[in-house]
């Protein structure tokens, strides 16, 4: 016997908005379950003498969301291997726990979804005439919002604002969208429709399932908020026809030291700890990436779509503990899963192919503490940094060698660092890191001698490096005293 509930609409709360499918539904159904019993159609079933039961005590024994309409499921499978069930919601369309119950359907289980006369089309048909045209609108129950994603170019109903709480919540989320003061239609339960400013949402009177906040579509140059498609839109807006011509002239040749440029000002931004500081720049290196993918487009190539396509697989693929059937413990079980998944995608099929790998387009000191890191995994280096020093003593011989031997000493300048990086990398230091360090700390003590020099009433171009060095000296000690303090 195959297990069947049969989902109707409730609607917006007049009972006369019923279709008549779903009220003789209702009349007939032996056993009736409503998501809650705090909608003016409970009401009319019990004037019409039709036993139900609901869902409301489930409210006070989950606060997680996902795992209520999971429970909701559950509770109405079980329902139906008795007997037919009808379930009650204010909008099959919108109700998430209908997705849970089409998760768990059994093999046997049969969902049927009557039509009815949605929360949004008794809004829309009650709000003022300029509202009613809301072509595209997108429908999001309250509860909802926290994991929804939203364009402000298009209008937006949120529904089942059942508390200030919640309509606290729904505030914050579109404050991250909208000006505090923009006009928003509020719809309280069964009484005329209000306009107030967004900032006022959760003052009102009254809240309940039925209660719902309609707001219209704003385009780009009306708002002081912007989201993601309004910059793929103002990127399009500049690169068209009519738009700059210094935008439209850019190649990915020609963007690329930009990219690499805002990169190195956010992790500038960083280490500042400046939070501000850090989401303007992140914008900059974003705006890089919709830039190219607007060049991409022009030229038929790829899209912002193939961009974000190409990093979602990826990020999918190599998480495949979370995603997949893989199991990692710790943060070194999903290093080394990363790795072995990074190389089964790129097929690489032996050390040397790893290492190579390494993008050339990094920092020296970076790609070179990246190729040792690679070697060191199949067991190619030191055991730490005291065995890996003498390295750079060698290292740093051979380059007086070849200078005073009046030979160039490029290539064994170039060892002499890279032994640097090992050292820097066994002592669990970023080598990128401790070189930028080392280039403000010159630069502090440098400051620092020129400004005592100065007050000794010289200057350093009348000094020699010895009289310097004593300036220098005396810098480094007070420095050095104040560090270590």
């Amino acid at each position: 016997m195959s297990k069947i509930i049969t989902v109707v609409t409730l609607g917006p709360g007049d009972p006369s908005l019923l279709t008549l499918q779903t009220a003789d539904t209702l009349r007939s159904a032996s056993r009736l379950i409503l998501r809650t019993e705090r909608h003016p159609v409970a009401d009319w079933l019990k004037d019409q003498g039709i036993t139900f039961v609901s869902f409301d005590k489930y409210y006070d024994h989950f606060w997680d969301f996902d795992e209520l309409n999971q429970a909701i499921a559950r509770k109405l499978w079980e329902e139906a291997a008795a007997q037919p069930v009808v379930y009650g919601v204010i909008d099959a369309t919108s109700d998430a726990s209908i997705a849970a119950l089409e998760e768990q359907r059994p093999q046997d289980g049969r969902l049927v979804r009557l039509p009815g006369v949605s929360r949004a089309d008794a809004c829309l048909n009650a709000a003022p005439a300029a509202t009613q045209s809301a072509a595209g609108i997108r429908l999001i129950p309250a509860m909802s919002c926290a994991e929804a994603t939203h364009d402000p170019r298009l209008p937006l109903l949120i529904t089942e604002i059942d508390s200030q709480v919640l309509a606290g919540d729904v505030k914050l989320w579109l404050g991250d969208l909208y000006d505090d003061e923009m006009p928003v239609t509020f719809f309280p339960a069964g009484k005329t429709p209000l306009q107030i400013p967004l900032m006022e949402l959760d003052r009102q009177k009254t809240y309940d399932h039925t209660v719902s906040v309609y707001i219209p579509a704003v385009p780009m140059a009306s708002r002081q908020r912007y989201c993601f498609a309004d910059l793929v839109e103002i990127l399009e807006i500049l690169r068209g026809d009519h738009g700059c011509p210094w935008d439209k002239e850019q190649t990915h040749q020609t963007l690329r030291k930009y990219l690499i440029e805002e990169a190195y000002e956010t992790a500038a931004a960083i280490d500042e700890d400046d939070p501000d500081h850090i989401a303007d720049e992140l914008g900059d290196v974003l705006l890089q990436v919709v830039f190219h993918a607007s060049v991409g487009r022009s030229h038929g190539t790829f899209t912002i779509s193939d961009v974000t396509t190409a990093i979602c697989r990826k990020m999918i693929y190599r998480h495949a503990h979370i995603f997949g059937t893989d199991h990692c413990e710790t943060a070194e079980d999903v290093s080394v899963n990363w790795e072995k998944l990074k190389k089964a995608e790129k097929h690489l099929t032996s050390q040397a192919s790893v290492l190579a790998d390494v993008s050339k387009g990094l920092p020296a000191l970076m790609r070179a503490a990246k190729v040792q890191k690679k070697a060191a995994q199949v067991g190619f280096d030191w055991d730490n940094a005291v065995e890996a020093l003498p390295k750079v003593n060698e290292e740093a011989a051979e380059v007086l060698a070849e200078i005073e031997a009046k030979r160039d000493p490029g290539l064994e300048l170039g060892d002499l660092l890279f032994s640097c990086v090992n050292v820097s990398r066994l002592c669990g230091k970023d080598p990128e890191e401790m070189l930028t360090y080392a280039t403000e700390k010159f630069i502090r003590r440098f400051s620092a001698m020129e400004n005592m020099i100065i007050s000794d009433g010289k200057s350093l171009e009348g000094l020699t490096l010895a009289e310097m060095d004593v300036y220098w000296n005396r810098v480094k000690s007070a420095q050095n005293c104040c560090e270590t303090n």
